[in-house]
Protein backbone atom coordinates (compact mmCIF):
# COMPACT_ATOMS: atom_id res chain seq x y z
CA UNK A 1 0.00 0.00 0.00
CA UNK A 2 2.76 2.67 0.77
CA UNK A 3 4.63 1.84 -2.43
CA UNK A 4 1.58 2.51 -4.79
CA UNK A 5 0.50 5.59 -2.67
CA UNK A 6 4.47 6.64 -2.78
CA UNK A 7 4.48 6.12 -6.96
CA UNK A 8 0.66 8.05 -7.02
CA UNK A 9 2.32 10.82 -4.97
CA UNK A 10 5.02 11.06 -7.35
CA UNK A 11 2.77 10.70 -10.27
CA UNK A 12 1.07 13.83 -9.21
CA UNK A 13 3.98 15.61 -8.58
CA UNK A 14 5.02 15.60 -12.20
CA UNK A 15 1.07 16.87 -13.20
CA UNK A 16 1.70 19.72 -11.04
CA UNK A 17 5.02 20.71 -12.51
CA UNK A 18 3.95 20.43 -15.92
CA UNK A 19 1.03 21.89 -15.20
CA UNK A 20 3.25 24.81 -13.86
CA UNK A 21 5.49 25.24 -16.28
CA UNK A 22 2.38 25.40 -18.81
CA UNK A 23 1.27 28.37 -16.89
CA UNK A 24 4.50 30.05 -17.07
CA UNK A 25 4.49 30.12 -20.12
CA UNK A 26 0.81 30.89 -20.58
CA UNK A 27 1.01 34.17 -18.80
CA UNK A 28 4.78 35.68 -19.74
CA UNK A 29 3.99 38.36 -22.25
CA UNK A 30 6.89 39.79 -24.59
CA UNK A 31 8.55 41.53 -22.34
CA UNK A 32 8.81 39.09 -20.03
CA UNK A 33 10.46 36.09 -21.80
CA UNK A 34 14.02 37.01 -19.77
CA UNK A 35 11.99 36.57 -17.21
CA UNK A 36 11.01 33.05 -17.73
CA UNK A 37 12.57 30.45 -15.29
CA UNK A 38 14.57 27.70 -17.44
CA UNK A 39 13.82 24.21 -16.92
CA UNK A 40 16.67 23.49 -14.02
CA UNK A 41 15.24 26.47 -12.50
CA UNK A 42 12.03 24.79 -11.96
CA UNK A 43 13.71 22.03 -10.78
CA UNK A 44 15.37 23.51 -8.56
CA UNK A 45 12.70 25.91 -6.99
CA UNK A 46 10.69 22.26 -6.91
CA UNK A 47 13.74 20.59 -4.83
CA UNK A 48 13.29 23.41 -2.38
CA UNK A 49 9.50 22.91 -1.98
CA UNK A 50 9.62 19.24 -1.85
CA UNK A 51 12.63 19.46 1.16
CA UNK A 52 10.73 21.86 3.07
CA UNK A 53 7.48 19.73 2.53
CA UNK A 54 9.65 16.53 3.92
CA UNK A 55 11.21 18.19 6.70
CA UNK A 56 7.86 19.36 8.03
CA UNK A 57 6.47 15.74 7.32
CA UNK A 58 9.63 14.55 9.15
CA UNK A 59 8.79 16.78 12.04
CA UNK A 60 5.52 15.20 12.39
CA UNK A 61 6.71 11.93 12.23
CA UNK A 62 8.83 12.74 15.20
CA UNK A 63 6.01 13.94 16.92
CA UNK A 64 4.12 10.84 16.47
CA UNK A 65 7.21 8.78 17.45
CA UNK A 66 7.06 10.07 20.77
CA UNK A 67 3.70 9.83 21.28
CA UNK A 68 3.31 6.23 19.56
CA UNK A 69 1.91 4.36 22.56
CA UNK A 70 -0.46 6.61 22.98
CA UNK A 71 -1.49 7.28 19.16
CA UNK A 72 -1.39 3.55 18.43
CA UNK A 73 -3.24 2.48 21.75
CA UNK A 74 -6.12 5.46 22.10
CA UNK A 75 -5.74 6.75 18.63
CA UNK A 76 -5.55 4.05 15.86
CA UNK A 77 -6.88 1.51 18.13
CA UNK A 78 -9.58 3.75 19.18
CA UNK A 79 -12.38 2.28 17.28
CA UNK A 80 -12.43 -0.83 18.83
CA UNK A 81 -12.55 0.18 22.14
CA UNK A 82 -16.50 0.27 23.91
CA UNK A 83 -15.71 3.82 25.40
CA UNK A 84 -14.72 5.27 21.84
CA UNK A 85 -16.53 8.75 21.74
CA UNK A 86 -19.02 7.50 19.08
CA UNK A 87 -20.59 4.81 20.62
CA UNK A 88 -21.76 6.24 23.49
CA UNK A 89 -23.15 9.34 21.18
CA UNK A 90 -24.80 6.98 19.14
CA UNK A 91 -26.61 5.18 21.76
CA UNK A 92 -27.65 8.66 22.98
CA UNK A 93 -29.29 9.57 19.91
CA UNK A 94 -30.82 6.49 19.41
CA UNK A 95 -32.86 6.69 22.92
CA UNK A 96 -33.55 10.41 22.25
CA UNK A 97 -35.42 8.93 18.92
CA UNK A 98 -37.24 6.39 20.53
CA UNK A 99 -34.99 3.56 19.01
CA UNK A 100 -33.86 2.33 22.16
CA UNK A 101 -30.25 0.76 21.43
CA UNK A 102 -31.23 -0.12 17.84
CA UNK A 103 -27.48 2.42 16.97
CA UNK A 104 -25.58 1.28 19.97
CA UNK A 105 -22.61 -0.43 19.18
CA UNK A 106 -20.74 -2.24 21.90
CA UNK A 107 -16.68 -2.67 21.99
CA UNK A 108 -15.80 -5.03 19.17
CA UNK A 109 -14.24 -8.15 20.45
CA UNK A 110 -11.68 -9.25 18.13
CA UNK A 111 -8.03 -10.97 18.85
CA UNK A 112 -4.85 -8.78 17.16
CA UNK A 113 -2.29 -10.48 15.82
CA UNK A 114 0.62 -9.77 13.53
CA UNK A 115 1.64 -13.20 11.31
CA UNK A 116 4.91 -11.55 9.74
CA UNK A 117 8.14 -10.93 11.21
CA UNK A 118 8.25 -7.04 10.20
CA UNK A 119 4.71 -6.32 9.93
CA UNK A 120 4.46 -4.39 13.36
CA UNK A 121 7.47 -2.29 12.42
CA UNK A 122 5.91 -1.60 8.29
CA UNK A 123 2.54 -0.49 10.84
CA UNK A 124 4.67 1.65 13.19
CA UNK A 125 6.58 3.11 10.34
CA UNK A 126 3.14 3.68 8.36
CA UNK A 127 1.86 5.56 11.53
CA UNK A 128 4.25 7.70 11.76
CA UNK A 129 4.86 8.11 8.43
CA UNK A 130 1.28 9.03 7.66
CA UNK A 131 0.64 10.91 11.10
CA UNK A 132 3.16 13.45 10.11
CA UNK A 133 2.05 13.86 7.26
CA UNK A 134 -1.40 14.39 8.29
CA UNK A 135 -0.08 16.98 10.95
CA UNK A 136 2.26 18.70 8.47
CA UNK A 137 -0.72 18.97 5.64
CA UNK A 138 -1.21 22.84 5.80
CA UNK A 139 2.33 23.27 5.42
CA UNK A 140 2.48 21.13 2.59
CA UNK A 141 -0.12 22.32 0.46
CA UNK A 142 1.61 25.56 1.44
CA UNK A 143 4.58 24.68 -0.26
CA UNK A 144 2.61 23.78 -3.42
CA UNK A 145 0.98 26.41 -3.41
CA UNK A 146 3.92 28.67 -2.86
CA UNK A 147 5.34 26.92 -6.25
CA UNK A 148 2.30 27.55 -7.70
CA UNK A 149 1.15 30.98 -7.15
CA UNK A 150 4.17 32.96 -9.46
CA UNK A 151 1.84 31.23 -12.50
CA UNK A 152 -1.37 32.80 -11.49
CA UNK A 153 -2.47 36.03 -12.99
CA UNK A 154 -3.72 39.14 -10.48
CA UNK A 155 -7.04 37.62 -11.00
CA UNK A 156 -6.45 34.34 -10.27
CA UNK A 157 -4.88 35.29 -7.23
CA UNK A 158 -7.95 37.41 -6.09
CA UNK A 159 -9.94 34.02 -6.73
CA UNK A 160 -7.54 31.98 -4.98
CA UNK A 161 -7.68 33.94 -1.37
CA UNK A 162 -7.62 31.97 1.91
CA UNK A 163 -7.63 28.53 0.07
CA UNK A 164 -4.85 27.40 2.41
CA UNK A 165 -7.26 27.90 5.22
CA UNK A 166 -10.42 26.43 3.36
CA UNK A 167 -8.04 23.18 1.80
CA UNK A 168 -6.85 22.73 5.25
CA UNK A 169 -10.11 23.10 7.27
CA UNK A 170 -12.26 20.89 4.98
CA UNK A 171 -9.24 18.24 5.16
CA UNK A 172 -9.20 18.37 9.03
CA UNK A 173 -13.16 17.69 8.91
CA UNK A 174 -13.23 15.05 6.60
CA UNK A 175 -10.25 13.12 8.26
CA UNK A 176 -12.39 13.70 12.02
CA UNK A 177 -15.34 12.65 10.25
CA UNK A 178 -13.68 9.32 8.47
CA UNK A 179 -12.31 8.79 12.18
CA UNK A 180 -15.35 9.33 14.31
CA UNK A 181 -18.53 8.11 12.05
CA UNK A 182 -17.18 5.76 8.99
CA UNK A 183 -14.32 4.15 10.88
CA UNK A 184 -16.45 2.90 13.66
CA UNK A 185 -18.88 1.57 11.44
CA UNK A 186 -17.08 0.04 8.95
CA UNK A 187 -14.81 -2.23 11.86
CA UNK A 188 -17.74 -2.83 13.81
CA UNK A 189 -19.86 -4.08 10.94
CA UNK A 190 -16.87 -6.73 9.69
CA UNK A 191 -15.80 -7.57 13.75
CA UNK A 192 -19.64 -8.61 13.88
CA UNK A 193 -19.93 -10.42 10.36
CA UNK A 194 -19.76 -14.24 10.42
CA UNK A 195 -20.28 -16.43 7.78
CA UNK A 196 -20.29 -19.59 10.51
CA UNK A 197 -20.32 -19.00 13.78
CA UNK A 198 -17.42 -21.36 14.06
CA UNK A 199 -15.17 -19.31 12.75
CA UNK A 200 -13.16 -16.45 14.79
CA UNK A 201 -12.52 -13.16 13.65
CA UNK A 202 -8.72 -12.66 14.21
CA UNK A 203 -7.19 -9.86 12.47
CA UNK A 204 -3.71 -9.12 11.46
CA UNK A 205 -2.58 -5.67 12.42
CA UNK A 206 -1.77 -4.86 8.98
CA UNK A 207 -4.62 -5.47 7.98
CA UNK A 208 -6.70 -3.20 10.01
CA UNK A 209 -4.40 -0.92 9.31
CA UNK A 210 -4.59 -0.71 5.68
CA UNK A 211 -8.67 -1.03 5.78
CA UNK A 212 -8.84 2.31 8.37
CA UNK A 213 -6.03 4.30 6.86
CA UNK A 214 -7.92 4.51 3.54
CA UNK A 215 -10.98 5.81 4.95
CA UNK A 216 -9.97 8.20 7.08
CA UNK A 217 -7.85 10.14 3.96
CA UNK A 218 -10.34 9.04 2.18
CA UNK A 219 -12.56 11.40 3.71
CA UNK A 220 -10.35 13.98 3.91
CA UNK A 221 -10.15 14.32 0.29
CA UNK A 222 -13.99 13.90 -0.38
CA UNK A 223 -14.29 16.97 1.75
CA UNK A 224 -12.89 19.16 -1.20
CA UNK A 225 -15.66 18.51 -2.88
CA UNK A 226 -17.02 22.05 -2.63
CA UNK A 227 -13.80 23.97 -2.75
CA UNK A 228 -12.97 22.15 -6.20
CA UNK A 229 -17.06 23.29 -7.75
CA UNK A 230 -15.88 26.63 -6.25
CA UNK A 231 -12.69 26.99 -8.63
CA UNK A 232 -14.17 25.16 -11.13
CA UNK A 233 -16.90 27.54 -11.85
CA UNK A 234 -14.54 30.37 -11.25
CA UNK A 235 -12.92 29.10 -14.37
CA UNK A 236 -16.40 28.59 -15.86
CA UNK A 237 -15.95 24.60 -16.19
CA UNK A 238 -18.92 24.22 -14.37
CA UNK A 239 -22.22 26.08 -13.25
CA UNK A 240 -25.00 25.79 -10.38
CA UNK A 241 -27.46 25.09 -13.42
CA UNK A 242 -25.68 22.11 -14.47
CA UNK A 243 -24.96 20.51 -11.30
CA UNK A 244 -28.92 21.16 -10.32
CA UNK A 245 -29.54 19.61 -13.75
CA UNK A 246 -27.44 16.29 -12.97
CA UNK A 247 -27.78 15.81 -9.21
CA UNK A 248 -29.62 12.72 -9.64
CA UNK A 249 -26.86 11.16 -11.19
CA UNK A 250 -24.14 12.72 -8.50
CA UNK A 251 -26.29 11.13 -5.83
CA UNK A 252 -25.71 7.87 -7.66
CA UNK A 253 -21.99 8.05 -7.57
CA UNK A 254 -22.30 9.23 -4.15
CA UNK A 255 -24.17 5.91 -3.34
CA UNK A 256 -22.00 3.64 -5.31
CA UNK A 257 -18.86 5.53 -3.12
CA UNK A 258 -19.97 5.05 -0.50
CA UNK A 259 -20.90 1.35 -0.72
CA UNK A 260 -17.88 0.89 -2.07
CA UNK A 261 -15.99 2.90 1.70
CA UNK A 262 -18.67 1.16 4.12
CA UNK A 263 -19.74 -2.12 4.73
CA UNK A 264 -22.61 -3.30 2.69
CA UNK A 265 -25.27 -2.04 5.24
CA UNK A 266 -28.16 0.24 4.54
CA UNK A 267 -27.39 2.39 7.83
CA UNK A 268 -23.59 2.87 7.29
CA UNK A 269 -24.18 3.88 3.87
CA UNK A 270 -26.85 6.54 4.85
CA UNK A 271 -24.55 8.35 7.20
CA UNK A 272 -21.73 8.27 4.44
CA UNK A 273 -23.75 9.49 1.83
CA UNK A 274 -26.03 12.28 4.15
CA UNK A 275 -22.71 14.36 4.34
CA UNK A 276 -21.75 14.12 0.77
CA UNK A 277 -24.80 15.35 -0.32
CA UNK A 278 -24.85 18.45 2.25
CA UNK A 279 -21.55 19.01 0.75
CA UNK A 280 -22.86 18.83 -2.79
CA UNK A 281 -25.91 21.41 -2.59
CA UNK A 282 -23.14 23.87 -0.69
CA UNK A 283 -20.81 23.54 -3.96
CA UNK A 284 -24.29 24.25 -5.72
CA UNK A 285 -24.94 27.50 -3.32
CA UNK A 286 -20.89 28.60 -3.98
CA UNK A 287 -21.55 27.82 -7.47
CA UNK A 288 -24.23 30.16 -7.74
CA UNK A 289 -22.46 32.86 -5.88
CA UNK A 290 -19.62 32.81 -8.09
CA UNK A 291 -22.00 32.93 -10.50
CA UNK A 292 -23.89 35.99 -9.06
CA UNK A 293 -20.88 37.69 -8.66
CA UNK A 294 -19.61 37.90 -12.00
CA UNK A 295 -22.63 38.70 -13.82
CA UNK A 296 -22.83 41.94 -11.56
CA UNK A 297 -19.20 42.55 -12.47
CA UNK A 298 -19.91 42.51 -15.86
CA UNK A 299 -23.40 44.63 -15.29
CA UNK A 300 -20.91 47.37 -13.37
CA UNK A 301 -18.32 47.06 -17.14
CA UNK A 302 -21.33 47.87 -19.10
Amino acid sequence: MFLRGFLFICKEFGNLFNYSMRLFRRNAGPGEQAAEMSFIEHLDALRGHLFKSAVAVAIGAVFMAIYNKYIVRNILMGPLHGDFPTYGFLCRISRKLGLGSKLCMTQINVRMQSTAVAAQFDVYFNIILIGGFIVAFPYVFWQFWRFTKPALTSKELRNTRGVIFWVSLLFFIGVFFGYFVIAPYTMNFFANFKIDEDIENRWTIASYFNTIVPLILGAGLAFQLPLVMYFLAKVGVVSSKYLRRVRKYAILIMLIVAGIITPPDMLSQIVCTLPLMLLYEISILLCARVEKKEKKEADGWS
